[in-house]
This record gives C-alpha cells, structure tokens and sequence, in this order.
C-alpha cells in the first residue's frame, strides 16, 4: 500500500505539528517500481538512490509542506524513522527541505510550543 500524504492547506496557527512516522519510500513490490528500477540498474545507475531517494524525498518535502504553507508559517516536522538520521541516504532527505532546526530533545520543542502560543516568536532557522 502506498503512503498518501493528504492535500490539506491548513494556514498558520491551525496547524503547529506534522508527524511522520516512516520514511515515505514506494512499496517495494509495486510492479511499476520494480520495472522502473530494473531498467535504472540496467543502465548502470541505482534505482534505489536514482529513483526511490529522490520520488520520496519528494513526497517528504510535499508533507512538510503540509507544515509551512507561507513565509509566517512556523511549526514543528516530527520525524520518527529512525533511518533519516543512521542511513546515509538519509542526508539526501534532510536537504531536499527547507531551512529548519534539528533537535532530539523534548524541551527545545516545549520551549518553541511555549514561545509561539505566550509571545508568536519563532524558532531560529540553523539548518541551511
């Protein structure tokens, strides 16, 4: 079954926080996938890092945008696979996004919660 990532277009404080548990790959036993990566490895590429990288780093990028649909736009991308940090494919993921702060504690996410209901200050971008 193939991951769907909703076309919603919720603006500004409607929405703070996307959860994305998986990275959003194809299933691997889709037949068009197979065809497509067949030919790709048959040419001498690799259609792992050639195709399916790429197609869901898309669709990542796509369920961000989910998140920040305008300039004013601040929120939270939850990303629970742990893949996108201890593979090295997942560099390819992190990159295709838009500039962003990267965390693994809980409190710099209070914190930013906090900050933007009680005073609407965002978060500092330090990821370009």
């Amino acid at each position: 079954m193939q991951q769907v990532v909703l076309p919603i277009d919720v603006q500004g404080e409607q929405l703070s926080c996307v959860i994305i548990d998986r990275l959003p790959f194809s299933v691997p036993s889709d037949p068009v996938l197979q065809a497509r990566v067949k030919a790709i490895d048959a040419g001498g590429g690799s259609g792992f890092f050639d195709y399916q990288v790429p197609k869901a780093a898309i669709a990542l990028k796509q369920g961000f945008g989910r998140l920040i649909r305008s300039t004013t736009d601040r929120g939270i991308l939850a990303m629970l696979d742990p893949r996108i940090q201890h593979h090295g494919y997942g560099k390819m993921f992190m990159e295709s996004l838009p500039p962003y702060t990267i965390t693994n504690d809980i409190e710099d996410l209070r914190r930013f919660m906090h900050l933007r209901r009680q005073a609407k200050i965002p978060l500092k971008n330090n990821h370009t």
